[in-house]
């Protein structure tokens, strides 16, 4: 098959949702309406609540919530064939993906911008949102160490890579700076300052990971990348919103979202076949890569691409509280989503271009390939053309890149320069994902506080420095300990069967806030794919206790696996029962919007 033809169908399909199903659930399902102002506005501080341009908040929203699964996941799913993971893509990211962002985020507005554990405790009850916090906390733990794992892989030993994402954070500083002190709202000067400078770091890259002086301080091993990483999470979570966060993700969105166009016109020009078949002979189970069968590993493999529930932490953390009015929901929750969904398609492209041979040697352990009785194909080319070893580099990342410079290379005056394509690709990967790394532990600190100032009222106060500092260090230290011990084959599927529950959550409670509006009609829009996935994730996460994590002697990931699975299925029948009283009340009410509801909801 032609990827231009899976490329060409993706554009149109995500076109046609944007246009109508998304103009439709905006208007009439949650009934936007720029009368009321958000939080951004009403509660404005200069710190967290600050009032955004839609563009950039667009920037920032999609760096945010595109990290390492429309990446890495779509890869690890080219095991099965490139049918399933694309079925998945393109129908999952309209009906379910996009969806939960738009829901989740006209909650959070509603809600003066707070958390989903907090939502949860008005919408459903406040034993159900207790419960919730601690979930959503183990899971955002979780989804970080996931993430934070696939930038370890693709940046140790990666000088230039390395050098590269670094000189990020100096440039978004410079840009914040610019944006909110010397030109106040000077949108498009910070822009062209941040592009430029971040085209001359590319250039300068590859000089930096040859000079003798330079390469040492950033060709760093695994065990320096993996401390390194955290901290950044640290200082970025404890900065203003403006300094160093936001800049920086509006800044990656341009090398993001360029990147994904410049491999656009790439398949548009080489017109690339698919050597991976549209089905394999691992769709029933015994893949080297994913051990379980393409049902229902599939949908928690692809963890980001379709549907996520890191979306919704995103979506009840930073963004609502920078959104400037209501109208925006559709174009920063709907469309972001619909171009992660796009991402997640490239991304599967660039790994179904490889011979499969290739693909399994490179996302494998030697050992394991060999049992495979494959012989590679271009695998020795393709390794001396970026002039690394990349052979035995599981974790998707590494393949993803070797897919990308391919593409670009094939185009004829660029086929001298895969190698420069290849270490661009991983320091694009690097830089998608960091930017959900920053934004998830800025979340978490929110949680922590929130739970925390429950007991000590000191802790919710917004500004409070030693409170701040405490909780961002107490959770930082949470996920970046699983990054510094764990791996990507045992941590990568906790992190999927988590973030799909969350997801699935995060759909149930926006249908509880549906039926409380009047509007218990448009419920099954969110209802069938929230408990669809409930079915689906609770028992892709059995399998994956039952027959990986018990009998590998995980006891560690066993028992946070049930955990979390035993959290997900409290909140989810105390949601259940909450629509049961809701339908049983016929006589509305006036909210404090002026809206007729079925009960008002204290704040």
């Amino acid at each position: 098959m032609n990827a231009l033809t899976l490329v060409f169908a993706a554009l149109c399909i995500f076109a046609i949702g944007y246009r109508f199903y998304g103009l439709f659930f905006a208007k009439k399902v949650l009934g936007v309406n720029d009368s009321r102002l958000t939080p951004a506005v009403t509660m404005a501080d200069g710190h967290d609540y600050v009032k955004t341009n839609k563009y950039v908040l667009f920037g920032h929203h999609f760096a945010a919530i595109a990290a390492a699964g429309p990446l890495i996941g779509p890869v690890l799913a080219a095991q099965f064939g490139y049918l399933p993971g694309a079925l998945w893509i393109l129908v999952g990211c309209v009906l379910a993906g996009c969806v939960h962002d738009t829901v989740v985020l006209f909650a959070s507005v509603r809600h003066k911008g707070r958390s989903l554990a907090y939502i949860a405790s008005k919408e459903i009850g406040k034993a159900t949102g207790g419960v919730a916090s601690i979930a959503v906390l183990f899971i955002l733990i979780l989804t970080l160490a996931g993430l934070s794992l696939a930038v370890v892989n693709a940046m140790h030993d990666s000088p230039w890579g390395s050098f590269t994402v670094f000189a990020t954070i100096p440039i978004a500083l410079i840009m914040g700076v610019y944006l909110h002190k010397w030109r106040d709202g000077d949108v498009l000067g910070a822009s062209v300052i941040g592009v430029a400078l971040m085209f001359v770091t590319i250039l300068v890259g590859p000089y930096v990971a040859e000079s003798p002086f330079w390469r040492p301080f950033f060709d760093l091993p695994r065990p320096a990348i993996a401390i390194s990483i955290p901290i950044y999470g640290f200082v970025a979570s404890v900065l203003p919103v403006w300094l160093l966060l936001c800049p920086r993700d509006y800044l990656s969105t341009y090398l993001k979202i360029g990147t994904i166009f410049a491999l656009t016109v790439g398949i548009f020009w080489v017109h690339p076949m698919l050597k991976m078949p549209a089905l394999t002979q691992f769709t029933g189970g015994g893949g080297p890569i994913i051990g379980g069968a393409v049902f229902p590993f599939l949908f928690i493999t692809i963890a980001c691409g379709a549907l996520s529930g890191f979306h919704a932490i995103i979506g009840t953390g930073t963004t609502p509280k920078m959104l400037d009015s209501e109208h925006n929901l559709l174009f920063v929750g709907f469309g972001a989503m619909l171009t992660e969904g796009f991402v997640a398609i490239m991304a599967l492209v660039a790994a179904c271009v490889l011979m499969p041979a290739d693909y399994f040697a490179i996302n494998t352990a030697p050992a394991v390939f060999a049992k495979l009785g494959m012989n590679t194909v271009d695998l020795p080319a393709l390794a001396t053309a970026v002039g690394e070893n990349i052979q035995g580099r599981p974790g998707g990342a590494v393949s993803l890149a070797v897919g990308m410079a391919h593409i670009f290379s094939s185009i004829p005056f660029m086929s001298h320069l895969m190698g420069y394509w290849y270490h661009f690709a991983i320091m694009f990967e690097a830089v998608f994902i960091l930017t959900a790394v920053d934004t998830g532990t800025r979340v978490g600190r929110f949680f922590l506080q929130e739970m925390i100032g429950q007991v000590v009222p000191k802790f919710q106060e917004k500004h409070w420095w030693p409170g701040i500092i405490s909780t961002s260090a107490i959770f930082t230290f949470a996920w970046g300990y699983l990054v510094y011990t764990g791996d990507i084959s045992t941590i990568w599927p906790l992190f999927g069967m988590s973030n799909q529950l969350l997801a699935a959550v995060g759909l149930l409670i926006g249908t509880t806030m549906i039926i409380r509006m009047g509007k218990a009609r448009y419920a099954p829009l969110t209802a069938v794919p929230g408990l669809a996935m409930v079915g689906i994730t609770g028992w892709a996460g059995y399998l994956q206790i039952v027959n990986t994590y018990l009998p590998q002697g995980k006891y560690l990931l066993t028992s946070l696996a049930v955990i979390i699975l035993v959290l997900m299925a409290v909140v989810i029948v105390g949601t259940v029962r909450r629509w049961l009283e809701l339908l049983e009340i016929k006589t509305p009410v006036v909210d404090a919007y002026g809206d007729k509801v079925l009960e008002i909801v204290g704040e």
